[in-house]
């Protein structure tokens, strides 16, 4: 065995070779100059000093009969509803956890990928199993939304995702609305965007969490100019945010006239083959009915409680 000092460093690679490289045991022996058997050994060794751990995601038991009652009340493909837990804090844990675990194939079989922001996502993204996928690329499809100094901020999320599986990313340098049209129009042809453009029009998935009006007054550079981005809309008409945009709870954009958003037009992100959402927020409600009605999203994961209260909102609108 190595010295100390170059003791962890020999662990960590021969792990990071193994599990994620998915190296074979000759493969490794013949790269480090060791027997199968101390590759065996130090593999071990690797786990029991917590160099690598293992979790083993348990299935979370979902729904099915809910399921199938969404499926004939919303055309949506793929619905997801996962039963309450007792705790609400594993609920959410639960919902966070099935829908990371749902999106990293999706990924793997991706090529472009494009998120969002926000806390939910943030979440997600550390909730996926670390791979290496050299072949994909992570993208912002809509410009920055100015939370700078947190964590969930648009241009963090596309890097986090990135790393998580050693891939590539692409952002866009520009705030999320730009009033101007002419300023909007000229910007998305700078050469500093256009490969984030480019790859976003190419899309395979997007994943995002639902918004509402309030995740708008959140940002107090919105906030103070919510008159211009929102223009003639009503608020009270707003049934949720999606894609920087609002809608009503039909699932109609509100602002499709007067758009002033700075990335991808609706029918461009719509034409995205898999559009994955979640919402673990009973305030999310009128989002995801609004959500559901617009077939705005592909995948839905939510859970019970939340499902149920949709539906009920739902006949309460017949």
């Amino acid at each position: 065995m190595p010295d100390k000092s170059n003791q962890h460093e020999l662990l960590a690679n021969l792990a990071q070779d193994y599990y994620l490289s998915q190296l074979s045991l000759a493969e490794l022996s013949e790269k480090y100059h060791l027997s199968r058997y101390l590759i065996n050994k130090y593999l071990d060794d690797a786990r029991r000093e917590g160099i690598v751990t293992i979790n083993i995601a348990a299935p979370n038991p979902r729904n099915l009969e809910l399921e199938k009652t969404f499926q004939k009340e919303f055309a949506i493909p793929h619905i997801y509803i996962l039963k309450d837990n007792i705790s609400p804090t594993e609920t959410i844990d639960n919902v966070l956890n099935y829908a990371a675990h749902q999106l990293a194939p999706m990924i793997s079989q991706s090529k472009i990928v494009g998120l969002t922001w926000g806390g939910t996502i943030f979440n997600i993204i550390n909730y996926f199993p670390a791979s290496v996928l050299e072949n994909v690329t992570f993208t912002q499809f809509i410009g920055e939304n100015m939370k700078y100094k947190s964590a969930a901020g648009s241009m963090r999320m596309v890097e986090l995702a990135a790393a998580k599986f050693s891939a590539e990313y692409l952002t866009m340098t520009g705030p999320l609305y730009i009033i101007d049209d002419n300023v909007r129009n000229t910007m998305a042809q700078e050469i500093a965007v256009k490969p984030a453009f480019e790859a976003a029009r190419k899309m395979d998935l997007l994943f995002t969490a639902l918004g509402t009006l309030s995740s708008l007054d959140s940002i107090p550079t919105w906030q103070e100019n919510r008159s211009a981005i929102l223009e003639d809309v009503n608020p009270d008409e707003i049934a949720g945010m999606l894609y920087g945009r609002p809608y009503d709870k039909n699932g109609q954009f509100l602002t499709s006239e007067h758009d002033k958003v700075f990335g991808l037009s609706i029918p461009e992100i719509l034409a995205t083959p898999r559009r994955f959402g979640v919402v673990k927020s009973k305030f999310k409600t009128q989002a995801a009915l609004g959500a559901l009605r617009g077939n705005l999203l592909t995948d839905l994961v939510t859970t019970e409680s939340i499902a149920r209260r949709i539906l009920s909102d739902a006949q309460q609108d017949k």
